[in-house]
């Protein structure tokens, strides 16, 4: 059937930062935007989510919305920036943006997780939350959602912007597709 990334809703955090595997709270505007996101959505089966208090919240208020559970899959958590994470992105060396710029999939200057890495298990993850039985709903990252969409082994393959709260809707076997 279908599979729905949804990206969770402002973290509680000043614009600039890099955050990936920082567990943030949700921002103040939670519960209006928690209440959009429900209402715009289209009904699932199942939901996942990353164990994140950012999407745990977000798919925690849904499954209370549409009587459904919520099951943890630590796979669909951010990509983990090592050294970067709470930092500005202002305040990161260049030479080790650039280090990464140059060998975008593999590179990990920061010292946690390549963009590689991060593909593999989003990959796999998917895989087994999309199934022709279900709709299944994933509550995960922007990081998440670009990796599920990549087109092409590149930083422009993974160029995908998705704002806080949206979503979008994959059919059947869009993962065998790439």
């Amino acid at each position: 059937m279908a599979l729905t990334l949804l990206r969770h809703t402002t973290p509680a955090i000043a614009s600039g930062v890099c955050y990936g595997m920082t567990d943030l709270d949700v921002a103040d505007t939670f519960a209006a935007e928690a209440r959009d996101v429900v209402a715009a959505l289209p009904p699932p089966d199942r939901i996942a989510t990353s164990p994140l208090k950012r999407c745990r919240l977000l798919a925690e208020h849904i499954g209370e919305a549409m009587n459904l559970p919520v099951t943890m899959d630590e796979r669909l958590r951010e990509m983990d920036f090592g050294a970067w994470e709470g930092l500005p992105w202002s305040d990161i060396p260049r030479a080790e943006l650039d280090q990464w710029a140059t060998d975008f999939l593999h590179a990990r200057p920061h010292g946690g997780e390549s963009v590689a890495m991060l593909t593999a298990r989003v990959r796999a993850a998917l895989a087994e939350w999309q199934t022709s039985e279900s709709h299944a709903l994933i509550v995960t990252h922007a990081g998440v959602i670009k990796a599920a969409l990549a087109k092409e082994a590149t930083s422009q393959g993974y160029n995908t912007n998705i704002g806080f709260g949206h979503f979008i809707t994959l059919r059947e076997d869009f993962l065998h597709d790439h």
